[in-house]
C-alpha cells in the first residue's frame, strides 16, 4: 500500500465535494474524478485507484465506467502491460465549457420570454427591470465562454 499525503487527500475530499455538488454524481466518483485531475498526466492504474480510495474493486469499477461514459475520463494501455491507466480526459475542460454554453443558451432564451410577456402585459420598460439586466449578464457569459471555447479549441488542436 502506498503512502499518500495528506495535502492530496485533503485536496482530492475538497474537489471531490464540489464536483458531486457541481454535476450530481456519486461521491465516490466526484472523488475518483477529483484525484484523476490532481494526478500526472500518466493517470493511475485500477489498482492504484482502489489503493487511493480504500473502496472496493466493484464500486471503483462502476463509478470508473460512469466518468468513462460522461467523457471526463479516459483509459490507455501500455503494450505489454496488461492494466488499464486512467487519466482526466484532455478535453474534459472544453466539455464542461460547452454544456454551461448550452445552459446559459437556454437561460437566455427564457428570460427573452418573460422579458417579452412583461414587457407586452406590465408595461415594463428595460431601465426598470432586472430580467433585462439579467439577459445583458447572460448574454456577457456566452461571448466570454465562446470566446473561452474558440482558444481551447485552437490550443486542443495544436497539441493533438
Amino acid at each position: 500500500m502506498k503512502e499518500y499525503s495528506v495535502e492530496k487527500k485533503k485536496a482530492v475530499e475538497s474537489i471531490g465535494l464540489h464536483i458531486e455538488k457541481r454535476t450530481q454524481i456519486a461521491p465516490l466518483a466526484a472523488r475518483i474524478q477529483a484525484l484523476m485531475i490532481l494526478s500526472s498526466d500518466k493517470g493511475m492504474s485500477f489498482d492504484e485507484i482502489v489503493d487511493f480510495t480504500q473502496a472496493s474493486k466493484s464500486s471503483i469499477s462502476s463509478n470508473l465506467n460512469l466518468l468513462l461514459q460522461m467523457k471526463s475520463m479516459e483509459y490507455y494501455t501500455i503494450p505489454g502491460d496488461r492494466k488499464r491507466y486512467f487519466r482526466s480526459s484532455k478535453d474534459y475542460l472544453f466539455l464542461r465549457l460547452e454544456k454551461y454554453l448550452e445552459m446559459v443558451n437556454e437561460e437566455i432564451q427564457v428570460t427573452k420570454q418573460i422579458n417579452e410577456f412583461n414587457e407586452k402585459h406590465h408595461e415594463v420598460s428595460e431601465e426598470d427591470s432586472f430580467g433585462f439586466l439579467f439577459k445583458e449578464f447572460l448574454e456577457q457569459q456566452k461571448n466570454i465562454i465562446q470566446n473561452t471555447l474558440e482558444k481551447m479549441e485552437r490550443n486542443l488542436r495544436t497539441n493533438n
